[in-house]
């Protein structure tokens, strides 16, 4: 009976999972900015402002910088870690490679050489007549007292390096707001205007076009400063994801209605890469996330073409300024005709 009802279960279960799939890509996709309309006259007065407006960004402030093949990203035939561009990282590299590879090697040749030689010498054409050894006190030390010693060679370093991965950011940390979305990212920068970046996954000809890796590459990337640290608010804002970068050592779940704290800092310029790498839904493995790395200066102007505020500036946006002044100007000269068509 117990049995019979399992089976029910189960198969009600199999009916109900596309059912739950189809519902769960029926929710809405990332929201998506449309750039407000302008009129003819508008259009002809600006065409400057109003294709930088469009795009969002300010070519003469910012320019997405190209990814450097193997760097930041999956690398075709690779056995080992991605090549690590953190201080955690290039740790955490260093203690796989130089201390747990070397004793897996050593000890699987060790217990390799023990089975031969059980195998040889205590066989039994070798030995006719059996041990009825059941105890040596010396040998039960050895292999108590090595695995032993073992294990702290491994945990003094590896302890180390999870304490130092959750070091409390410094004061002066640049603060830096993740959300998890179905299924895309958000990135929030509260220190600098409190402005949002929506990142959504690139379609495979703007990969393409772009020169980035499909299924990594996002429109609309997290950048930060190189070698400052960086103080992660991760959250979520409907079911459990995790933000990871793989090239940065760095791994946090996003949880709804929690909010984790951890430090990234990355020492090299360039574009890093990541997944959710948490199972959150049917299109999972379709939120990349994309982090790109420039020097404070270049963070700077990036800020501003965001509309963003730079901390110890005072003046608006550069961006914001010229959109301002372009819309004056037009009001300025469509006032007139308007006036007289009133007139008429």
């Amino acid at each position: 009976m117990t049995h019979f009802v399992k089976a029910w279960i189960l198969a009600i279960g199999l009916i109900l999972t596309p059912t739950a799939l189809s519902a769960q890509e029926a929710l809405p996709s990332a929201p998506v900015v449309e750039p407000a309309a302008t009129s003819g006259l508008e259009a002809a007065d600006v065409p400057a402002v109003a294709e930088t407006t469009a795009s969002g960004l300010d070519p003469a402030l910012y320019t997405p910088m190209k990814p450097t093949p193997g760097i930041g990203m999956p690398v075709d035939g690779n056995i080992d870690f991605q090549q690590q561009f953190s201080p955690t990282g290039e740790t955490a590299h260093w203690i796989n490679n130089a201390i747990l590879i070397p004793m897996m090697f050593g000890v699987s040749l060790f217990v390799l050489f023990l089975l031969f030689w059980v195998v040889f010498r205590f066989r039994r054409g070798a030995n006719p007549d059996p041990s009825k050894t059941t105890h040596n006190t010396f040998i039960e030390i050895i292999w108590t007292v090595i695995p032993v010693l073992i294990l702290v060679v491994i945990a003094v370093p590896s302890i180390s390096l999870l304490a130092r991965q959750f070091e409390p950011a410094p004061e002066d940390a640049l603060t830096v707001k993740v959300t998890g979305y179905q299924w895309y990212w958000g990135y929030t920068y509260p220190d600098n205007g409190d402005f949002e970046i929506i990142s959504n996954m690139l379609s495979p000809e703007e990969a393409d076009a772009r020169g980035e890796p499909y299924q990594l590459a996002a429109d609309n990337r997290m950048v930060i400063p190189v070698g400052k640290p960086v103080k992660l608010l991760i959250t979520a804002a409907d079911v459990i994801h995790s933000f990871a970068i793989p090239s940065a050592w760095f791994k946090l779940d996003a949880v709804p209605g929690r909010i984790n704290e951890k430090v990234l800092q990355i020492d090299r310029e360039g574009v890093y890469y990541g997944q959710c790498s948490e199972l959150c839904g049917a299109r999972h493995g379709f939120m990349p996330i994309t982090v790109e790395v420039l020097s404070q200066e270049k963070f700077n102007n990036w800020v501003r073409a965001n509309g963003g505020t730079v901390k110890g500036e005072a003046a608006k946006p550069a961006v914001a300024e010229a959109t301002a002044t372009a819309a004056n100007e037009t009001k300025t000269e469509v006032a007139p005709a308007d006036a007289d068509a009133a007139t008429n």
